[in-house]
């Protein structure tokens, strides 16, 4: 597997904070650095996972996130020291198929909860619109190439078991679903709180369905329903508000396109009257200043919230999100 190797420090481990939930006190820098508190100490593989964490938890949980503010969570590679709490944890909350030393790392502990998202709710095949499997990104033509785009490993180890697409909390809906099974993992394995889980499971749960509504009623009158983006993350949100999405580089968000792929693309642009490329906060914005400068389009950000950032439109998941639909509201010509 060609995974990049970047190993996390204790001390960057001990500086991961509340992600961005500064109102919340179940993870703070003093706490963070152990698993083995006083709380319902949970292990988060990425911010997705912990954001969940901290919103059902509330006070009764102390959340340590694998990844570390504005790391590509594929780059993960788990430290000895992550290793250590794991084992000292009452549960881990993570992403099957996305991060692959985390997978490992959790399926070799002895951690007593181990809550799988992706067994949460459906997950899906988004292959490309159009079929584009041999260009680029899609072509990937190494020992690792798989029939669909989501299937394939790349770089970053990014596998996907059968092809599925593991994005679904950038679809509201899926994310409430993922929520739900979350609180009751939680109220199973600390009945002590279960209650509050269940109360803050159900807040979280309303607020995720306000999101949706927003989003429904908001891309309901536009000009366009494709967008372009640089990396293949927005599948379930597409397919949920009725969009195409065009990806530039397919799951591997720093690969190089094909010159037949950007022409490809800068003929769908005039087509379908697409006016922006998107690019996200974590990676480089070059290869959509490319595309961009070559079509006349302008550029974005839509974030596919893998981390939070000061570079972040937004403090956490919603706002971030709520910054992602006046994008696209934008670009697609929505009123």
């Amino acid at each position: 597997m060609n995974v990049r190797r970047r190993p996390i420090s204790a001390a960057a481990v001990a500086a991961v904070t509340a992600l961005g939930l500064g109102t919340l006190s179940a993870c703070s820098s003093d706490s963070a650095a152990a698993g083995n508190t006083d709380k319902f100490d949970v292990v988060a593989s990425f911010y997705p996972m912990a954001f969940l964490a901290e919103q059902i938890g509330g006070e009764h949980v102390n959340v340590i996130s694998l990844t570390e503010p504005g790391q590509e969570p594929h780059d993960l590679e788990i430290s000895a020291k992550q290793t250590a709490q794991l084992q000292e944890s009452d549960a881990a909350l993570y992403l099957k198929g996305l991060q692959p030393s985390v997978d490992e790392a959790i399926g070799q502990s002895g951690i007593g909860t181990k809550i799988d998202a992706a067994g949460l709710t459906s997950l899906e095949e988004h292959a490309d619109e159009h079929g584009h499997e041999g260009e680029g990104e899609h072509a990937h033509e190494d020992e690792h190439a798989h029939e669909d785009e989501h299937a394939h490993e790349d770089e970053h180890g990014h596998e996907h078991e059968g092809g599925k697409d593991p994005h679904v909390w950038l679809d509201p809906v899926k994310y409430a679903e993922v929520a739900e099974g979350v609180g009751k993992a939680f109220e199973k394995a600390d009945p002590d709180h279960a209650a509050d889980y269940r109360k803050n499971t159900e807040a979280l749960v309303e607020k995720l369905n306000g999101l949706d509504a927003k989003f429904e009623t908001g891309l309901k009158d536009k000009k366009t329903d494709v967008f372009i983006t640089t990396h293949a993350a927005f599948g379930y949100l597409a397919e949920r508000y009725g969009l195409t999405e065009e990806a530039i580089n397919g799951l591997d968000p720093e690969s190089e396109p094909s010159g037949a792929r950007v022409k490809e693309l800068a003929e769908t642009a005039e087509a379908d009257g697409v006016t922006t490329v998107f690019y996200e906060t974590l990676v480089s914005d070059e290869t959509a200043k490319t595309l961009a400068t070559d079509a006349g389009l302008k550029t974005d950000v839509l974030d596919p919230i893998e981390g939070i950032t000061d570079e972040s439109r937004g403090d956490d998941y919603f706002q971030v999100m709520e910054s992602n639909l006046k994008a696209l509201q934008t670009a697609l010509g929505a009123k």
